[in-house]
C-alpha cells in the first residue's frame, strides 16, 4: 500500500479482543470524546431477538454513543462476511460524511477482515462436490467433517469455528476440486487491499482474570433469564439447527429444552466453550501486528493515540 493510498482511505478506530474483556465500554467512552459512532463487529448481535446470549449493548449504552450493524436480520435469515462488509461500508461512510468518527467494535475477526481488506477469491467450485459433502454433514455431523478439515488444512480448522459448517463445507470442497487447501488461496491473496485507514486496539486480560470474567458473564446471562429467551426462539419457530441457533449459548440451552442435557451441565459446558472461543479469538487478533493491546482502564492511552491518529 502506497503512501497516497494510506493518506486517502477513510480513517477508522478498530476495537477488537476476546468476548468478555469489555469492549463496548471502552469504545462507548472513547466515542463520547471524538464524537463518535460504533460500528458492530459482531456475527451474532446482527440477529434480532437474540439479546441475552450475545451480550448486545444496553438500551442506555445505545443511547450514550449511536450504534450501527446490531438487530438487522431475524434468526432465519441468511447473512455473511460478504453482506456484512457491504452493509458495514456503506454505513462507515456515511458517518464519516456527517463528520463523525467511527469506531468498528467487535470480536469477529473474519467480519473486520472482510471489511478492511475485502473478501478474496476462495477458488473454483463442484456443486456435486458440496451436495456429497452436505450429505455427509447430515449423516455424520460436524464433527468428522472437522476432523477431515484438520488433516488436511490445520490452519483452516483452527480458524474456522467448529460450528460454521457452511465455511468448513466450502473448506473441504476446495481441496477436493483442486487437490490444495484453502488456506493457499488466502496466502495468495495476501489481503494486500486495504479499503480504511486503520487505528487498531486490542483488549484483554491477563489469561486467568479473563476466565473469571467469562464465567461471571454466563452466570449474569443465566440471572438476565438466557435460558427464557432461547425457549421463547423456539416457541416462536426458530428451530434448533438454525445457523443462529447454533452459536454459543443457544445451541447449550436448545439441548436442555430439548432434553438432551440438564441445565447445570449445559452451563457448565458453556462456560468452557466461552473460554475456548476467547482464546480463539486471542490467536486470531494476535496474528494482526497492527493491534495495539491495552487493558480496558487505559482509555487515556487510547485517547492520545487517536488524536494523533486523526490530526
Amino acid at each position: 500500500m502506497n503512501d497516497k493510498q494510506t493518506f486517502e482511505a477513510p480513517k477508522i478506530i478498530l476495537i477488537v479482543g476476546p468476548t468478555g474483556a469489555g469492549k463496548t465500554t471502552f469504545a462507548i467512552d472513547l466515542a463520547r470524546w471524538f464524537n463518535g459512532e460504533i460500528v458492530g463487529a459482531d456475527s451474532m448481535q446482527i440477529y434480532r431477538r437474540m439479546d441475552i446470549g450475545t451480550a448486545k449493548p444496553t438500551p442506555a449504552e445505545r443511547a450514550a454513543s449511536p450504534h450501527h450493524m446490531i438487530d438487522i436480520v431475524d434468526p432465519d435469515e441468511n447473512f455473511d462476511a460478504a453482506a456484512y462488509a457491504k452493509m458495514a461500508t456503506d454505513i462507515i461512510r456515511q458517518t464519516i460524511d456527517r463528520g463523525r468518527t467511527v469506531f468498528v467494535v467487535g470480536g469477529t475477526g473474519f467480519y473486520i477482515k472482510a471489511l478492511i481488506h475485502g473478501l478474496f477469491e476462495e477458488g473454483p467450485s463442484d456443486p456435486t462436490v458440496r451436495r456429497r459433502l452436505r450429505r455427509q454433514l447430515a449423516s455424520e455431523g460436524a464433527a468428522g467433517l472437522v476432523r477431515r478439515l484438520q488433516a488436511i488444512d490445520s490452519t483452516a480448522a483452527e480458524r474456522i469455528h467448529p460450528n460454521d459448517t457452511y465455511r468448513i463445507i466450502r473448506a473441504l470442497e476446495v481441496f477436493e476440486v483442486t487437490g490444495e487447501p484453502l488456506t493457499v488461496y488466502h496466502q495468495r491473496h495476501g489481503f494486500r487491499e486495504r479499503r480504511f485507514n486503520t487505528l487498531e486496539f486490542g483488549l484483554s486480560w491477563p489469561r486467568p482474570v479473563l476466565y473469571e470474567r467469562i464465567n461471571r458473564r454466563v452466570d449474569t446471562m443465566m440471572a438476565q433469564g438466557f435460558f427464557d429467551e432461547v425457549r421463547q426462539l423456539m416457541a416462536s419457530g426458530y428451530g434448533s439447527d438454525l445457523k443462529s441457533m447454533q452459536s454459543l449459548g443457544y445451541r447449550h440451552l436448545a439441548a436442555v429444552i430439548s432434553g438432551d442435557a440438564s441445565l447445570t451441565a449445559a452451563v457448565t459446558m458453556l462456560k468452557r466453550d466461552h473460554r475456548r472461543y476467547a482464546k480463539r479469538q486471542l490467536t486470531w487478533f494476535g496474528s494482526r501486528q497492527s493491534v495495539h493491546w491495552l487493558t480496558p482502564d487505559q482509555t487515556e492511552s487510547a485517547a492520545e493515540r487517536i488524536r494523533t491518529f486523526l490530526s
